[in-house]
């Protein structure tokens, strides 16, 4: 892995703070919903490990290595074993290996007609670190959201959200490939948010649920800024699944639910409040425009950094530490 190449890692702080212990089960108050069995989370986590697996089948270190970096890492592997450390410090294939297989490179989405890499390189991981690092997170985040609203909404938050990432990325990456889940992870993250938001009458400890899962969402977002991390996929899919879930995770409010087993005579709450309906709304507006602008920007061959000359500080902010350079 080059210098130039970007992984998806932000979300590396997730593994430990267990995001969804922290917030999604002792706060909520409604008990009567259906409670789901999580199944499409596992089956991503399997997808992702076994992409990985067939990525260093494909790289075949003890083959194609020139040496030039070093030798390959953990030789007793075969063909699995690593690049060097010096090319990839992520224990994982080389830059060549993930642009064959899908990885997100701006110049093959706009010239090359190669639009699938916009989804493919949501499956692609840097090196064993990174894929850890994302899937611990999605396992955390995931399964409890898949258990409270489902495989079709949290699936279609997830892939979308990986989408939404790979669109803002594409405008402001340019010059070099990018791969991992983190867009996604994003994705489910602002979710919650505005899952906890568009339900709000629903929780108790709202204002600590809402503080944990910021402090959660910024710390995730400042680790972005280091050099070598695509934090504009994490923006673009963060912004993504925060208004997907004011559009999918909508709740009925409390007392709704208990109401449909009164006599029919006996005065029901509505399902929903008037400002649920009115945060649905904008959010599909606000998506739709987003996609349509993103996607017709990306394939025009837009740069996003001449129409923002300081968003390139989102993704790295250089230090004495460390350059930034392209």
């Amino acid at each position: 892995m080059s210098n130039q190449d970007l992984e998806r890692g932000g979300t590396k702080a997730r593994g430990n703070q267990n995001p969804a212990g922290n917030y999604t089960n002792p706060y909520y108050v409604e008990t009567s919903e259906h409670q789901w069995t999580s199944w499409l989370i596992p089956m991503f986590v399997v997808a992702n490990i076994a992409v990985f697996i067939v990525a260093m089948y494909v790289n075949n270190c003890p083959r194609n290595n020139l040496k030039f970096e070093g030798a390959c890492v953990a030789k007793f592997l075969g063909r699995f074993s690593f690049q060097p450390l010096r090319e990839n410090p992520l224990f994982g294939p080389s830059s060549s290996t993930l642009e064959k297989l899908g990885a997100l490179k701006w110049d093959r989405v706009v010239n090359g007609n190669q639009g699938w890499r916009l989804i493919t390189c949501i499956w692609l991981h840097a090196g064993v670190i990174h894929l850890l690092a994302n899937m611990l997170s999605l396992v955390f985040i995931g399964i409890r959201l898949e258990q409270q609203f489902g495989f079709g909404r949290v699936g279609l938050i997830y892939l979308i959200s990986g989408l939404g990432g790979s669109i803002l990325s594409s405008l402001f990456i340019q010059r070099n490939i990018s791969v991992g889940a983190s867009g996604a992870l994003f994705g489910l993250l602002g979710a919650m948010l505005s899952e906890l938001l568009t339900n709000w009458t629903i929780y108790t400890n709202k204002a600590a649920a809402l503080f944990t899962l910021i402090i959660i969402i910024a710390i995730n977002l400042a680790v972005g800024i280091l050099p070598h991390v695509d934090n504009f996929a994490h923006i673009g899919g963060f912004m993504s699944g925060f208004l997907l879930g004011f559009i999918l995770l909508i709740r009925p409010q409390f007392g709704y639910l208990e109401g449909r087993h009164l006599p029919a005579t006996a005065r029901v709450k509505s399902k929903h409040k008037a400002y649920q309906y009115i945060l649905l709304l904008v959010a599909v507006v606000l998506l739709i425009v987003w996609f349509t602008v993103g996607l017709v920007m990306v394939f025009k061959g837009e740069n996003g950094n001449k129409h923002c000359s300081w968003c390139h500080y989102l993704s790295c902010v250089p230090t004495s530490k460390w350059k930034c350079g392209n």
